[in-house]
């Protein structure tokens, strides 16, 4: 039979035990996820951090209440180095890359570890981890309708301009009646005076006068009917053009 080591919250401590439990399963998991994300952090000190975690699992960080850290040394089992603000009293403190000695992340490991654990546990109690038993509305097949929906008898479309642009209205319902009330509604707020943007061009007058060939337009006659060409010739002579 294995002894594993587990955190009490009631007392704060990390108490020795025989068997296994979820919460020991959270705690070793817990473990090893955050010094996977220690050893990303900190590549030049993946050695401290694999001894690290073989301090944290052997229960040996003793977390105070102040913040600091009891830590128990590998190599004498009686000798426990102290973290305080980020330094440890340990001869491998000073050469470690970054003062980061394997007693310190095994600190650092350990008080993220009891934060993560405990929220995880304490969801629980807190009601903030309930499964639903039945499906919630927003997951519950969409409702068939018990009759098909009516057909649509009256339809109308027209055409109206808004803001310059022609735009084409198509109005649907099962009453004729109250779709023509609908229709007169439209087309009262948009007149078919206002409906043409581009102002009309009137015709232009069509020239009906004679034409003579040599001289241009000519005239109409003064002592009858007909028209005659008013330009006189060189000779003295009016123009004979017809």
């Amino acid at each position: 039979m294995t002894i594993v080591t587990s955190y009490d919250f009631e007392s704060d401590t990390w108490t020795h035990h025989n068997g296994d439990t979820p919460a020991r399963a959270a705690w070793r998991a817990a473990v090893a996820d955050i010094a996977a994300k220690a050893k990303q952090t900190l590549p030049e000190c993946n050695g401290r951090v694999d001894s690290a975690v073989k301090i944290v699992l052997n229960g040996d960080v003793d977390l105070q209440a102040d913040g600091t850290a009891r830590v128990a040394s590998q190599s004498n089992g009686t000798t426990k180095y102290f973290v305080v603000n980020g330094e440890c009293s340990c001869p491998d403190f000073a050469k470690a890359p970054s003062n980061w000695c394997k007693h310190r992340i095994a600190a650092g490991i350990a008080k993220r570890v009891t934060a993560r654990v405990r929220a995880q546990l304490d969801a629980p109690a807190n009601g903030q981890a309930t499964a639903p038993s039945q499906p919630t509305p927003a997951q519950a097949s969409p409702a068939v309708p018990a009759a098909p929906l009516p057909e649509v008898p009256a339809i109308v479309s027209t055409t109206i301009t808004i803001d310059g642009r022609r735009v084409e209205v198509k109005l649907c319902d099962t009453d004729d009646t109250r779709l023509l009330v609908r229709l007169q509604t439209i087309l009262a707020q948009y007149p078919a005076a206002l409906a043409s943007a581009t102002p009309q061009t009137p015709p232009v007058p069509v020239d009906t006068t004679p034409q003579c060939p040599t001289h241009g337009p000519m005239k109409p006659s003064t002592k009858g009917k007909g028209w005659y060409c008013p330009t006189k010739l060189a000779d003295g002579s009016w123009c004979k053009g017809r």
